[in-house]
């Protein structure tokens, strides 16, 4: 009598579980709400950072990023191959958005590395993000050149889609335009904090 009880408790537990992790997938698969207030920014638009980031004469790669959402913690080991490959041409810098108070030394040695970051959700704003993880690439000549997704995975696996990683090489090698897919461009992922529809 045992027996039949202890397969029936496991069946039950074994696809609540598979049901929640499928939930998760279908939910973090769905487009972030735009904001109601949002406000776009254009491609090639001037992006003022007000000297939050230093500018130099190298593009900004700004990573926009959540210790609380899934998605984020999901894009680390990404974002630092990123870095390594690409951190003597591109300036990188982390933009934090969470209503949970950080310090930037927890930031960075959540990264393991030792990059700019910033607490200023205006930034977000200057950039037209309004989820997480998010890529922002600058130029040189403070333009907008790219803001979108990392990749069309939730673990950043598909080498075809590494959007942020084409858009680099884009702008590095003076060919715009490169990344044309809607996966790139449409926002996937947390919402900000205090983002409401």
């Amino acid at each position: 009598m045992r027996k039949p009880i202890v397969i029936a408790c496991l069946s039950v537990l074994f696809g609540g579980i598979i049901t929640l992790f499928w939930y998760n997938e279908w939910v973090y698969s769905l487009p972030t709400p735009v904001p109601e207030h949002y406000r776009p920014v254009d491609t090639g638009s001037v992006i003022d950072l007000a000297g939050k980031f230093k500018s130099g004469s190298k593009p900004l790669f700004l990573h926009f990023f959540n210790p609380d959402c899934p998605c984020s913690r999901f894009n680390i080991t990404h974002f630092k191959t990123l870095v390594k490959q690409y951190g003597k041409d591109v300036d990188f810098g982390i933009v934090v958005l969470t209503a949970k108070e950080y310090t930037e030394r927890q930031i960075q040695d959540k990264f393991g590395i030792g990059i700019r970051v910033s607490f200023d959700s205006s930034i977000a704003a200057a950039c037209g993000v309004y989820s997480t993880p998010q890529a922002v690439i600058i130029t040189a000549g403070h333009k907008l050149f790219y803001r979108g997704n990392y990749n069309k995975s939730r673990y950043c696996t598909d080498k075809n889609s590494n959007y942020a990683q084409i858009a680099l090489d884009g702008l590095l090698h003076g060919s715009a335009n490169t990344v044309i897919d809607r996966f790139a461009l449409t926002a996937y992922g947390c919402r900000l904090p205090g983002c409401k529809k």
